[in-house]
């Protein structure tokens, strides 16, 4: 087993967010965390990656119990994130940003590691991951001048960039169109096929059935229903939850 939380909770001012959800995530799957606006799932990210802490329960990562444990220390054990909103150094060129990801010298001391980590070195690997994620002909462009499509592809590669085991991706497809959500979709099956177990939060439904080997529904911040994506999306009382009012993401 890869992820293991039991019975996680938190509340934020009396409001929970996260209530007792106790979930399972197997080496090698390719998970996709979905619920309505509000239902908690990228709060539950943020437990199991550490930007947060549960009020109770507890997580597991390969058999290690790293509830308490810190942000950077998951990252060593191999989780990596990306986050809903892509936020890059604006300035930085596209490869420069995944160069701060690209060796471990650099992230623990990006700015001084630029200056003193063999940069060439960086620059080839966050080469390579531009590359693999079809964005290397942007390599020198400010990323304030990208599109989303390419920055959104860069936050995985810098993602990629740790040698993760367990990739959690928090909408990688919002505002893509069409075709770039679907490119991008069968690129993270391709990761998943190379071995990457990955936790996809995702709002276009049609893209996470159609690439997801399993699902798991969040609603109200408690676990609804989990299992194959089609007997899942059959459920009655998860078409109820989508159909149900709308709020803001926890």
């Amino acid at each position: 087993m890869m992820l293991h939380t039991d019975s996680v909770s938190l509340s934020f001012g009396g409001v929970q967010a996260v209530r007792e959800v106790s979930l399972s995530v197997q080496a090698g799957e390719l998970l996709g965390l979905i619920g309505p606006n509000g239902a908690g799932k990228t709060t539950f990210l943020r437990l199991l990656t550490g930007i947060l802490a549960p009020d109770c329960g507890a997580i597991r990562f390969q058999d290690r119990d790293i509830t308490r444990a810190p942000i950077h220390r998951r990252a060593r054990l191999g989780m990596a994130m990306t986050h809903q909103i892509v936020r890059p150094f604006r300035e930085m060129s596209l490869i420069e940003n995944v160069m701060i990801a690209a060796v471990p010298e650099i992230t623990a001391n990006p700015w001084r590691a630029l200056v003193h980590v063999r940069r060439d070195r960086a620059r080839a690997r966050a080469l390579g991951l531009l590359e693999r994620l079809g964005i290397a002909d942007a390599a020198d462009r400010p990323a304030h001048t990208l599109p989303l499509g390419y920055l959104k592809r860069m936050q995985v590669a810098r993602a990629l960039a740790f040698e993760p085991r367990l990739l959690l991706l928090d909408e990688p497809l919002a505002g893509l169109n069409y075709t770039e959500a679907t490119r991008l979709a069968d690129l993270i099956v391709q990761l998943n096929r190379e071995g990457r177990t990955v936790v996809l939060v995702e709002h276009n439904i049609a893209e996470v059935v159609r690439i997801a080997s399993r699902l798991a529904v969040l609603h109200n911040g408690a676990l609804l229903a989990e299992g194959l994506p089609a007997a899942v999306m059959a459920r009655a009382d998860v078409r109820a939850a989508y159909l149900g009012k709308a709020g803001s993401d926890a």
